[in-house]
């Protein structure tokens, strides 16, 4: 039998809403492991960004890795995605309506013709 101490019954009972969330939205997995594998290429990269050459330009180089990961796990095409956000931001895009920019609210392209 395992025991528990009252920090760690403290830590779920104060986590408790985001360790239930799987029952109210059927979407969310009990399992990380498809997230785990998805970001796996995103560690490499995060590796690769060390070279940056520039604190900024690695932070820039995470930026853009973490958009386009995010994309493929909503198998949007990042490109697309990319050029159509950024002509949106220019066209004057309400910041008000900012989630309506986001790779899960893109009509779906498919990823494979990046």
């Amino acid at each position: 039998m395992v025991r528990r101490s009252p920090s760690d019954i403290r830590y779920a009972l104060n986590h408790w809403q985001g360790l239930t969330r799987f029952l109210e939205d059927g979407r969310l997995e009990l399992d990380t492991n498809p997230v785990e594998n998805a970001i796996r290429p995103v560690c490499l990269t995060r590796k690769n960004a060390l070279f940056a050459g520039h604190e900024v330009g690695a932070e820039n180089w995470a930026l853009l890795a973490s958009i386009v990961a995010t994309c493929k796990l909503n198998d949007v095409n990042p490109a697309a995605y990319i050029a159509e956000t950024l002509e949106a931001i220019i066209d004057g895009h309400p910041d008000s309506r900012i989630e309506d920019l986001m790779p899960w609210r893109f009509r779906k392209t498919s990823s494979q013709s990046q």
